[in-house]
């Protein structure tokens, strides 16, 4: 399961383009979860990279 968490130590900045909606319910969650939309995408990746297909790694 998905939960949320807070902090990470170093960064790295990149630009990203992504779909409006995407933007518009990231930010909900976020701010649903007192979390910033950086640390909500943070962890949305991390979840994604952790779980997919093995064929695809």
């Amino acid at each position: 399961m998905f939960k949320l968490q807070k902090g990470y130590s170093e960064y790295v900045t990149k630009t990203f383009r992504l779909p409006k909606e995407f933007i518009e319910q990231l930010d909900k969650i976020a701010f649903e979860n007192n979390l910033s939309l950086n640390q909500l995408v943070i962890q949305c990746l991390q979840y994604a990279i952790e779980n997919l297909d093995d064929e695809s790694k």
